[in-house]
C-alpha cells in the first residue's frame, strides 16, 4: 500500500467513525425525547393559563428539539456512511504516486479491447461464427451476430469510437502526469507575509496567509477551487498550469498582465 492509499485508508477511517459519532448522538437524542415524552399523560393538553403553562410549553419544545436533532443527526450519519462507500471509487487519482503505472495498465486494456472489437467485426462481416465462439464463447458469438434495432451486427461503431477516445483520453493523462513529475516543489514569498507553495510531493499549490483572509478572498479562493486544509494550514487545490493560474487571478494586481515567469505579479518578494 502506498502513501496515497494509506491517506485513503486514514480518511475511510475517519469517515467511518464520523459516521458511528453521528449515529450514536442521533440515538441518545432520540431515547431523551422518547423518555421526556413518556413523562406526559397520554393526550393530556396544554392547560392555557394555568401556572404550569409556560414551564409546560417549553418541555414539549424541548422534546420536540431533541427528535428534530435526532433525525438530523440521522441523516447526517447516513450521508456520511454514503461517502465512505465512494472512497476509494472515483478512478485513478492523479495524488497516486502509481499513478501513471495504473494508467498505463488500464491503457494496455484497452487498446487490447479495442483489437478485439476491431477483429470481431472482421469476423462478423465474413460470417465466421466459428471463430467468433472461440474468441467470445458461443453466447457471445450467437449475439454479435444477431442484427440490433439499427440493423447493425457485432460491435457498434460508437462502442469503439468511445472506446478509442479513452485511449486518446488516458495517454494524454499518462504524458500530463510525466511533465508533472519533473516539478520540483518551491515556495514563492509576496509582500504581506503571504506565501505560495507549489507542492510537488503533495500535487497541491497552497496559499499561506498570515491570518484568515477576509470575505471577499475566501470566497473568490472557493470559487477558484481552493479549499482550507486545516492539516497544513493553507487553502490548496490540486496543483496544475490552472490551479497556477487561479491563484495568481486572486493573488497579483488585476491591472497587471500574466507573466508566467512571474505569475503572481509586482507582490512577488522571491
Amino acid at each position: 500500500m502506498n502513501r496515497y492509499e494509506q491517506k485513503q485508508e486514514a480518511r475511510k477511517e475517519r469517515l467511518e467513525a464520523r459516521a458511528e459519532r453521528l449515529a450514536r448522538e442521533a440515538q441518545a437524542r432520540y431515547k431523551t425525547a422518547h423518555t421526556m415524552a413518556e413523562a406526559i399523560p397520554f393526550g393530556q393538553p396544554i392547560l392555557v393559563g394555568h401556572h404550569s403553562e409556560k414551564r409546560d410549553r417549553n418541555y414539549r419544545e424541548r422534546i420536540r428539539g431533541n427528535f428534530e436533532k435526532a433525525f438530523e443527526l440521522d441523516k447526517q450519519a447516513k450521508e456520511v456512511d454514503g461517502r465512505v462507500a465512494s472512497v476509494g471509487t472515483g478512478g485513478i487519482s492523479s495524488d497516486d504516486p502509481d499513478a501513471v503505472t495504473k494508467l498505463r495498465e488500464k491503457l494496455a486494456e484497452l487498446k487490447a479491447e479495442q483489437v478485439r472489437m476491431v477483429a470481431a467485426n472482421k469476423l462478423v462481416r465474413k460470417g465466421d461464427v466459428e471463430a467468433l465462439a472461440k474468441m467470445f464463447g458461443p453466447k457471445i458469438a450467437e449475439q454479435l451476430m444477431q442484427p440490433d434495432f439499427c440493423g447493425r451486427k457485432g460491435f457498434p461503431a460508437y462502442a469503439t469510437s468511445n472506446n478509442s477516445a479513452n485511449i486518446r483520453r488516458i495517454e494524454e493523462r499518462i504524458a500530463h502526469l510525466e511533465r508533472a513529475a519533473q516539478r520540483t516543489t518551491k515556495v514563492t514569498e509576496l509582500e504581506g507575509d503571504i506565501k505560495v507553495g507549489e507542492n510537488a510531493e503533495e500535487n497541491r499549490l497552497q496559499i499561506f496567509f498570515p491570518g484568515k483572509p477576509d470575505d471577499a478572498t475566501r470566497t473568490e479562493l472557493k470559487q477558484r477551487g481552493f479549499r482550507w486544509a486545516p492539516s497544513e494550514g493553507a487553502w490548496q487545490r490540486q496543483l496544475s498550469n490552472g490551479a497556477i493560474w487561479a491563484a495568481s487571478c486572486v493573488l497579483r494586481n488585476q491591472a497587471e498582465p500574466f507573466d508566467p515567469k512571474q505569475p503572481y505579479g509586482s507582490k512577488t518578494i522571491k
